[in-house]
Parts: C-alpha cells; structure tokens; sequence
C-alpha cells in the first residue's frame, strides 16, 4: 500500500516503492524546486533511510528556513540557492560535489522543465521524477519556450502556462536512455527509469501512463482560483505560444 509523508501528492510512497523494488544501493538524491523543503519528493528518503543529497531552489528565504531545521544538521544535506537555467545547471551540480551516477533526480521547476531537464549531462541518475502539466495534454510534445527568467506566476495570470507535456517529457527521456513507468494518481508528477534497471517495472507508452490533473489551480486576472476541470483549463489558455520539442518550431495551444 502506497502513502504519502512529505510528498504533496503521494510522490514518496511511488518513490518507496521503486526503490526497495530496485534495490538500489547509490542512496544520493538530487531535487530542486523544494521551497522550504517541507514538502518534497526526496525528504522522507533522506529520514527513513538516510539517503544523502542536494536540494535547490531559487529563494535565498527558503534556503535559509532549510538551514534553520534540525534536519540540516541531523542528516548529510546539502542546500543551495540558484535560480536554475540551462547555463548554470550543471556547473551548481558539480560545484557541490555531485557528478556521475546518483539514484534519485527530482524536477519541479514550473517552467523551463523540459529544457534544464535537456541539459543537464553531469549526472547519471537512476531514476527520474519530472513535473509534467497535464493541461497540455497527452497527445504532442510541447513545452513553454525557453526563458532563462521565467516565472510561472507571471509568465501568465493562469497560473496553468507552465512546463512541459508528458510526451515532450517521455521524448527527452527516452533520448537520454529512460523509460516511462507511470504517473502519480493526481496526474502531475510523471517517473522513469534508466533501461539497464528497467526490470522488473514495465515501460508504459504515453497512453498508458497519462492522468489528467485532479487539482484546480486556475485563475483570473484577479488572481482568484477558478476552480477549471479539465478541457476547461486548456481552452482557458488557448492560443498561447509553445514549442514542439520535436520539431522545434513554435506552434499555439
């Protein structure tokens, strides 16, 4: 039976699972997107079974809550501040001592996903956990365009203009050698696993593993929550700009 502890929607009870499924031995974890950490993919982890690693987010506030819990001192946690870019990613990877294989990479960035997901080469994760935004859809590759600035908050008044597709997503993935293994029940974080660990999991196609959101996080120019449902959040957003990861030609939702 899967849980949730930290995790905001069950995302550690998936990862429970996969690693004691695996086995997997390298206990190093890379996450970035934590806020203040306290709710996170990786941290009962770093708790339970005392996996080591790094966390990154583009708040000096955040990183300084962090430092301030017993955590930071109770376990061999590393946290640091950047605004993450496809420029600076694997040089504040390196930079703090990680390089080579590591078992966990988290993604949640709420925007440039995709492409800082592209870039990053200093490492060699076992498994992938990467925000997907469902409101995309199931059926083309496609990603918000690259900013270094960008910041979902303002990049649309929505707050539903943001990230990549699952297939854009599963498209990066399997070039750097990924299958897709499902998506979390609420339909927002999508995980993979490297193909020399693939068994005994099963690669799913985009199909298979695709759950459109539950959460109703839209809103208006107000900023009050809308409370859309499904092609409701699409049309909201139509017309917009986006990239197909494929072809790289812009297109419009």
């Amino acid at each position: 039976m899967l849980f949730r502890s930290f995790s905001q929607w069950g995302e550690d009870g998936i990862i429970q699972f996969i690693v004691n499924t695996l086995n997997l031995n390298n206990k190093i974890f890379i996450e970035f997107g934590v806020e203040t950490y306290h709710e996170s993919n990786t941290r009962f982890l770093m708790m339970k079974d005392n996996w080591s690693g790094l966390v990154i987010d583009g708040s000096k506030k955040n990183i300084d809550i962090i430092k301030k819990q017993s955590i930071y001192w109770k376990y061999s946690l590393r946290a640091v501040q950047s605004f993450i870019t496809v420029d600076n990613i694997n040089s504040t990877i390196t930079n703090n001592g990680y390089r080579g294989e590591i078992g966990i990479l988290s993604v949640d960035i709420d925007g440039n996903d995709y492409w800082v997901t592209e870039a990053i080469n200093c490492i060699n994760p076992i498994v992938l956990v990467i925000e997907y935004n469902s409101t995309f859809g199931s059926d083309r590759a496609i990603s918000v365009p690259y900013d270094p600035t960008f910041v979902r908050t303002t990049a649309h008044h929505s707050n539903l203009y943001y990230g990549a597709s699952l297939p854009a997503l599963t498209h990066i993935a399997n070039i750097k050698g990924y299958a897709l293994i499902g998506c979390n029940s609420n339909g927002n974080n999508a995980f993979f696993i490297r193909r020399d660990k693939l068994e005994p999991f099963k690669e799913l196609s985009v199909k298979e593993a695709f759950v459109d959101a539950k959460f109703r996080e839209a809103r208006n120019k107000e900023g009050e929550l809308l409370y859309l449902t499904g092609p409701e959040r699409y049309n909201y957003i139509q017309g917009l700009s986006v990239v197909n990861v494929i072809t790289n030609k812009i297109e419009v939702l």
